[in-house]
């Protein structure tokens, strides 16, 4: 069974064995478009439910969309909603803007091959259920309302509270000025569970009209769609504080026990040694990989070659390389289809998948089935049913090339490929090199592999 790292116990847990799990995935808040950073913490939720999943595990998942909610600083939860600052940016309404981003989000999952989860919900639309959460929490004493029509969580009459962060109430300091601390807080640390506001992005209450808070919204969410007990809460690193605190003392308040067994967060992306944003001009999206002439599934592949709790490294050389890996193997697939067919190379297989369980190791994964690509004493058609059956969670499309025709040469580049292949015997490195840009300048990618050169 699946063992996984859990944020809360720090250390590695065994994920129970049932025959039907629940999953809570943060979704996005969808004033932009998620760049290839974003991407990866949702390649960590569908990672999970692959594996879990080729263990007979029916996955229940739910993904929200935040189009409300979500003020510019995440963490003091203070500025403008960020929906509508950016709508009013670009000339559009609120829900127009949010639709938009929300379409270019589910495009981009599509092209990860991300399964779609079985709840989607827009904050927006399920308004309702945050007004009877909020008035829930007030009955029960961990919420109060103040005459401007704002409500907050009593962050003191939740003392487990930082748990998932390390963050304890009586370590969080006020703010540096006096001035600056919300004198309608019974405590500085409580957080708004609703805020005043009129016109557009605006709903009646008890308390006055407004709008729910961001860490409200995924509790009411995941408390209506996934029920009181739910296994598994995933989500980037930079989540676990203030929103899953938030997230957690809100929801185990309304039910009066535990709600989530296990959090999993995946780590930071870093491009070119940076994290990205606008201020630092390396944001990347995954159109900018396309127009680039890779396959979107090479950031998948890159992905892959790191855990998701390790901080990763991405860079254009990683992405061309896993372009390059993903076309080698979608051609080794193809011409293994046309031999003798033959069991898996199960020895493999198991410790492929061994791999899968032992924490998402999925950089052992690729090793192993890089080992199984070269062994010579592995029959084709064995590596032929044991990458198809791999793939059910690596979803590479290795089997795309499948009955394809070979893609024609462009004029030279016959003559270049034999060039290459003398100047690799003859040991010519400078020349081999030279040549492979040339070709390259063609549009025919060269590899190198332990049986030669390959090109597509």
């Amino acid at each position: 069974m699946l063992r996984i790292y859990d944020t809360r116990t720090r250390q590695v847990e065994e994920i129970e064995r049932a025959r039907a799990l629940r999953m809570y995935t943060c979704g996005p808040t969808v004033y932009r478009h998620a760049h290839v950073g974003n991407l990866r913490s949702y390649l960590l939720s569908d990672l999970i439910r692959r594996v879990l999943e080729r263990q007979r595990v029916r996955m229940v998942v739910c993904q929200n969309i935040t189009d409300v909610g979500h003020l510019v600083d995440d963490v003091d939860d203070t500025g403008e909603d960020k929906v509508r600052m950016q709508a009013r940016a670009e000339g559009r309404s609120p829900a127009e803007l949010a639709r938009h981003y929300e379409d270019a989000f589910r495009r981009d999952t599509l092209a990860l091959n991300l399964r779609p989860p079985e709840h989607t919900p827009r904050a927006s639309e399920t308004i309702e259920l945050m007004i009877e959460l909020v008035a829930k929490l007030i009955e029960r004493g961990h919420a109060y309302a103040v005459p401007d029509g704002s409500v907050f969580f009593d962050a003191r009459t939740f003392p487990s509270y930082g748990e998932i962060s390390g963050n304890r109430l009586d370590d969080l300091k006020p703010a540096h000025r006096i001035e600056a601390v919300d004198p309608r807080k019974r405590f500085h640390a409580d957080w708004a569970l609703w805020k005043p506001a009129e016109g557009e992005l605006s709903w009646d209450a008890p308390w006055g009209a407004g709008f729910p808070g961001w860490h409200l919204e995924c509790s009411a969410m995941s408390l209506r769609f996934l029920g009181e007990r739910v296994d598994l809460h995933t989500g980037g690193i930079d989540l676990r504080f203030p929103h899953h605190e938030d997230e957690r003392a809100q929801s185990d308040s309304a039910a009066g026990h535990e709600v989530v067994k296990h959090w999993v967060h995946g780590e930071h992306l870093l491009f070119d040694g940076r994290k990205m944003a606008k201020s630092t001009g390396n944001v990347v999206l995954l159109s900018d990989v396309a127009e680039a002439g890779l396959d979107p599934l090479a950031v998948r592949l890159a992905f892959l070659e790191h855990r998701y709790r390790q901080q990763m490294n991405l860079t254009w050389d990683t992405l061309r390389a896993a372009d390059r890996t993903l076309r080698r193997w979608r051609t080794r697939v193809a011409e293994w289809s046309e031999s003798p067919s033959s069991p898996m190379a199960m020895p493999y297989v198991e410790r492929v998948e061994a791999a899968f369980d032992d924490d998402l190791d999925t950089p052992a994964a690729l090793r192993l089935m890089r080992e199984l690509e070269r062994d010579p004493e592995v029959a084709p058609g064995a590596k032929f049913e044991s990458f198809l059956h791999l793939d059910q969670v690596l979803a590479l499309e290795l089997s795309s090339d499948i009955g394809k025709a070979p893609a024609a040469l462009p004029a030279g580049a016959a003559e270049l490929l034999e060039q290459r292949s003398r100047a690799r015997e003859a040991r010519d490195w400078d020349a081999a090199d030279r040549l492979r840009d040339a070709l390259g300048e063609l549009g025919v990618r060269v590899s190198d592999t332990p049986g030669g050169q390959s090109w597509s």
